[in-house]
């Protein structure tokens, strides 16, 4: 297939998927070879990053005007803003990091390669995450709208705490998927817009739908937390809790990973980039 059958598909200069297998897999390899100290402060801004997408959701849902549908659709819009800031400002964030896979399978990165960037990025983006939530709190923005925020967030955090292991776990995998799928096609685009378009739809997607991402987890979780502490109803949020953080985060951690790797970079190594491939067929 030409590059000029390529435009004619597309409808713009684009890359194909083919292409961006290959770029998903140097990008891999290069990540894998930041400094440990680059990679820590890239991994906080992603946290920091996903948390004001995080952020400005909570604020949408925080109109109790706003249809359900509505809120849902509108506030994945404004979390969008997340992935847009990661990917185009630049920074390292772990759901995204899990097409590492690719480069793995394909025997470019060692096992202990990706597992040294996957603790390093998603501890780094927990005290990116964690680290607003505590800028956020100080700031008195939860008090907005008659304190409306501040009982958006504790609502969110009960939530997410009191979910049972295997609907965290499934939910990670969806909301992976999706995440991994918005990172592969923006890149596909040549310009800030192209990857702010191809970015928005699948994350608004899995916001709307209600599915659990575990760095944004990393930024409602303490907030709602900090809330708690400060607040007179505490009793009303008995699962906002450190015990009720972890129980979140392992399963939903361990779903982003099996969504964004396996059914994501794995699926496409087989498909585009293992030896018995192939070259592609000129049309």
């Amino acid at each position: 297939m030409t590059r000029s059958s390529d435009s004619e598909i597309f409808g713009f200069d684009a890359y194909t998927p083919r292409e961006i297998a290959s770029r998903v897999e140097k990008v891999g390899v290069a990540k894998t070879k930041l400094p440990l100290l680059s990679l820590a402060m890239l991994g906080v801004l992603a946290g920091a990053f996903i948390g004001l997408g995080a952020l400005y959701f909570v604020l949408i849902k925080s109109d109790s005007s706003i249809g359900f549908a509505a809120g849902q659709a509108l506030g994945g819009l404004a979390f969008s803003l997340g992935l847009i800031l990661v990917i185009v400002a630049g920074a390292e964030l772990f759901t995204g990091n899990n097409l590492l896979a690719m480069a793995w399978a394909d025997g470019k990165v060692s096992s202990l390669d990706v597992v040294k960037n996957w603790t390093v990025i998603c501890l780094a983006n927990f005290a990116g995450a964690a680290g607003l939530a505590l800028l956020v709190f100080y700031s008195g923005h939860p008090a907005m709208n008659d304190g409306e925020i501040a009982r958006k967030y504790l609502e969110i955090a009960q939530a997410k705490c009191a979910l049972p292991f295997w609907p965290a776990f499934f939910r990670g995998v969806l909301c992976n998927i999706l995440v991994c799928m918005a990172v592969w096609m923006s890149l596909a685009g040549r310009t800030v817009t192209d990857k702010a378009i191809a970015i928005v739809f699948p994350i608004s997607a899995f916001v709307a739908a209600g599915f659990e991402h575990s760095i944004a987890n990393m930024y409602l979780i303490p907030m709602g937390m900090l809330l708690k502490a400060s607040g007179d109803h505490a009793h009303l949020y008995d699962a906002v809790s450190w015990s009720g953080l972890f129980g979140n985060l392992v399963p939903v951690i361990l779903g982003n990973l099996a969504g964004g790797s396996v059914l994501v970079g794995l699926v496409y190594y087989v498909i585009f980039l293992r030896p018995k491939s192939g070259p592609e067929k000129p049309s």
